[in-house]
């Protein structure tokens, strides 16, 4: 059984990068509830940006969850 949350942490990646590691994430996120992103926010906002305008509306997901000013939720389904 897959575990109920993905931790990616994307800390001194690019936005490009990053959105490489959110995509292949989601493709392999059978049985996931959620992606849970760690993208600071002490350097600046671009990948918060960046998760914002790319996954908000994204087949697949449910919904963005604000954990915290660094970490952000893709809600894939309900627990």
């Amino acid at each position: 059984m897959a575990s109920a949350i993905i931790t990616l942490d994307l800390h001194g990646k690019t936005c490009y990068n990053a959105k490489v590691s959110i995509d292949a994430a989601l493709k392999r996120s059978r049985g996931v509830y959620r992606i849970r992103l760690i993208h600071g926010f002490n350097n600046g906002t671009a990948l918060k940006s960046m998760i914002r305008e790319e996954y908000a509306k994204r087949q697949g997901v449910k919904r963005l969850e604000s954990i915290s000013d660094g970490i952000t939720d893709l809600v894939l389904r309900e627990f």
